[in-house]
């Protein structure tokens, strides 16, 4: 970071966001085999520069082991040589997807004979705020290329170095492949005014995607002169019916909650009907592997030992190994508990029931309904979208994992013969 970037904020973030802007206007018209085989270079440069990635990630888990952070936030920010793999073949099954660019939504031929098609393009210049992973640097960059879109990355602070690795080997794939590489930006700057700054630029910066803890996500909100698109908590729950395989019920519980507790779809509050028949099967269970269960009094009735859960444990992500445990009595009270306590970012029913499957599924308000599978299946890479930019916990512009089609708008196109309006 320059001096200059240091003593004039105002006029740093500002170039940045217009050379973004300049870069868009050419990367919208860039055909999209350019724009793909720039992505397969930037793949080829993350998998060759492995070495580099984990010595930079090194100096991050260091300081962020002397910060005190939790394990989980750890787990999200480490680097290892499988993960670089992970985060190239990202990169790499972006590029392999379809153009979203210039697909035909709808069209149609008006009685006047005008053709008329509603035609998807690029959003424009997107802002992505992070915190901790940083895979979310090649995913975001990645995304906003294949849908061309230029980005500005602003990650935390404790991924810095990491991040600034992973920008180098985006820029060098850039470079080689002809496209400006200030199509991809990342704030060097840690100062958080930066993040204001940025959030002012209306008419420069087109959208803002969030993506982190609820505070830093509300704190954008409330700074925000342009669209942002919120990815809130993700308090997920999974809900056992009465009709359920027994063993199948006891085998999602426990992997939605502890295949990886650090993550937005991992569940946080499991709802079990009181004839499911595996109440005490779910809690052994969890108990076994180190799950500390907080649950209601008619839970705690059937089970010794639980400690009690509150108002704030059903309204919690914990991201840890704990859970929250409630007895229902009905389909429709584990749906107004899901309603009421939940994120809409994820909820889960176990049951063979159809009637009951359909009910949920129609009643719960939440972007990802699973049925019958783990809360941990709702991710872009699981749903074929090669990553996600997040998974977006709003009603508008998208919803549930946000992939490269998600990071388009559409354009109406006329095509006349000289028609004229009388």
């Amino acid at each position: 970071m320059t001096t200059e970037t240091q003593t004039d904020l105002p006029a740093y973030c500002r170039s940045l966001a217009e050379q973004a802007q300049a870069a868009s206007h050419a990367l919208a018209s860039t055909p999209g085999d350019v724009r793909d085989a720039a992505l397969r270079r930037i793949a080829d440069a993350i998998a060759d520069a492995g070495d580099e990635l984990i010595a930079a990630n090194a100096l991050d888990l260091e300081a962020g082991r002397a910060a005190g952070l939790s394990d989980a936030m750890l787990d999200r920010l480490t680097i290892d040589a499988a993960r670089v793999g992970k985060i190239a073949a990202s990169v790499r099954q972006i590029a392999d997807q379809s153009d979203p660019v210039g697909a035909v939504l709808e069209g149609r031929v008006l009685p006047n004979g005008i053709k008329l098609e509603k035609v998807r393009v690029p959003i424009g210049v997107i802002l992505i705020i992070f915190e901790s992973r940083p895979n979310v640097t090649s995913d975001a960059a990645a995304l906003c290329l294949k849908s061309g879109n230029a980005v500005i990355l602003r990650g935390g602070k404790e991924a810095i170095h990491s991040n600034t690795a992973l920008a180098g080997c985006i820029k060098r794939g850039l470079e080689e492949s002809g496209i400006d590489p200030n199509a991809v930006a990342l704030v060097e700057t840690p100062d958080r005014a930066a993040v204001g700054e940025l959030l002012r630029m209306e008419g420069v910066i087109d959208l803002c995607i969030p993506r982190g803890g609820e505070s830093l996500i509300r704190a954008v909100v409330e700074q925000a002169h342009i669209p942002v698109i919120k990815h809130y908590t993700g308090n997920c729950h999974t809900y056992v019916d009465a009709h359920c395989d027994g063993a199948m019920a006891v085998q999602l519980c426990v992997n939605a909650k502890v295949q990886r507790t650090g993550v937005c779809n991992a569940t946080e509050t499991i709802l079990l009907h009181h004839r499911c028949g595996v109440i005490e099967d779910v809690i052994s269970a969890l108990v076994q592997v180190g799950v500390e269960v907080r649950a209601c009094d008619k839970t705690r009735k059937l089970f010794d030992g639980l400690k009690p859960a509150t108002e704030d444990d059903y309204a919690a992500e914990f991201l840890d190994k704990i859970v929250a445990i409630k007895t229902v009595d009905t389909l429709d009270e584990a749906i107004e508990h899901i309603n009421r306590y939940g994120s809409k970012h994820t909820d889960a029913i176990v049951s063979n029931d159809l009637a009951a499957v359909k009910r949920f599924v129609q009643a719960v308000d939440t972007a990802n309904a699973m049925v019958n599978c783990s809360t941990r299946f709702s991710d872009g890479g699981e749903y074929g979208l090669g990553a996600e930019i997040g998974i977006s916990t709003d009603k508008l512009h998208a919803r549930g994992p946000m992939g490269a089609a998600d990071l388009c708008t559409y354009k109406w196109v006329a095509y006349g013969n000289g028609q004229t309006r009388t």
